[in-house]
């Protein structure tokens, strides 16, 4: 069996060893062994480690940014049914995120210097996400798209954090629950609020 390119192999490994054993505790070396090549190959491809963290979250990022696409080519015309496909997305996506969860947040949470060229990327994908959704419920018509975006995206990102540590059962259904009844609030008249629980 043909193996992959080495630059696949060793992003490959290292999504592999940083989704399950994080960021910091993950070393070149290991990810060499795990790629099957060697650090030197490692640091042809990418100038230092920082770089191929970096790459790895472009490359999820790039991932999400396509369940966008997806959604509007699958629901042309019409945004809540975007959205919702956004949230089921996520949805659908929560149980595999039990053992180590969501990939951005844990970065995060390893990553606490801005200036990071991987956080600087979670940064622009998160910016980039949130604007592509305050669109979505601009076109749909929500009388305060700005305050529903940020109603689902707390949602959304709660969801993920919630199922990581297992304190709420049933996520996936209670997240589209939720998502369906913020649409609901602020598409019906005096429904939206700019204050939490309106």
């Amino acid at each position: 069996m043909a193996k992959l390119p080495p630059r696949e192999r060793i992003l490959d490994a290292a999504e592999e060893l940083f989704q399950s054993e994080g960021i910091r505790r993950v070393g070149v070396q290991a990810i060499a062994e795990k790629a099957e090549t060697t650090k030197m190959a490692i640091y042809r491809h990418f100038e230092t480690k920082d770089a191929l963290v970096a790459e790895w979250l472009r490359i999820l990022a790039a991932d999400y940014q396509a369940a966008f696409d997806r959604a509007e080519a699958e629901h042309p015309g019409r945004p809540e049914e975007q959205i919702l496909a956004l949230a089921r997305f996520i949805a659908d996506g929560l149980p595999g995120l039990s053992h180590r969860g969501c990939p951005f947040i844990n970065s995060l949470a390893e990553l606490p210097d801005r200036s990071h060229p991987a956080r600087q990327v979670i940064e622009e994908h998160k910016a980039h996400q949130t604007r592509r959704l305050v669109g979505m419920c601009t076109e749909a018509g929500l009388p305060e798209p700005e305050q529903a975006a940020a109603e689902i995206t707390f949602l959304l990102e709660g969801a993920q954090v919630s199922t990581q540590n297992g304190s709420i059962d049933r996520t996936g259904d209670r997240l589209m629950r939720i998502v369906e009844g913020i649409l609901d609030r602020h598409r019906s008249p005096g429904g939206a609020s700019p204050t939490a629980g309106g």
